[in-house]
């Protein structure tokens, strides 16, 4: 029987349960929840650079998506709260559409 020991998707029992295999599972306490969603988001995130179209490089960036959801719920604030400081930020500071490579910085 394969050992996953990671942070699985709410319904993912469902689905193994239907299949008629036996798993176990258990509920992460706080701390190890947020240890395992950063895990987890470092997990996403190379599965998206390690993309090679467009139909999977949106699945993960969907699943990187949920992921932040989740962390954004977990720090008690929300995805859209999430959305409008990105949008502050970009207001003041840019974003990165120019594709502008800062080389160096004259350091006085």
């Amino acid at each position: 029987m394969p050992t996953y020991n990671k942070l699985v998707r709410d319904r993912i029992p469902e689905v193994i349960e239907n299949t008629g295999k036996k798993f176990s599972t258990r509920i992460l306490s706080e701390t190890e929840y947020l240890d395992q969603l950063k895990k987890k988001a470092y997990e996403e995130l190379e599965e998206y650079v390690n993309t090679d179209n467009k139909k999977d490089a949106v699945e993960e960036l969907a699943d990187l998506l949920e992921i932040i959801n989740a962390l954004s719920e977990y720090h008690g604030s929300s995805i859209d709260e999430v959305e409008e400081v990105r949008k502050q930020k970009a207001e003041k500071r840019g974003g990165f559409k120019d594709k502008i490579f800062l080389i160096e910085v004259e350091d006085e």
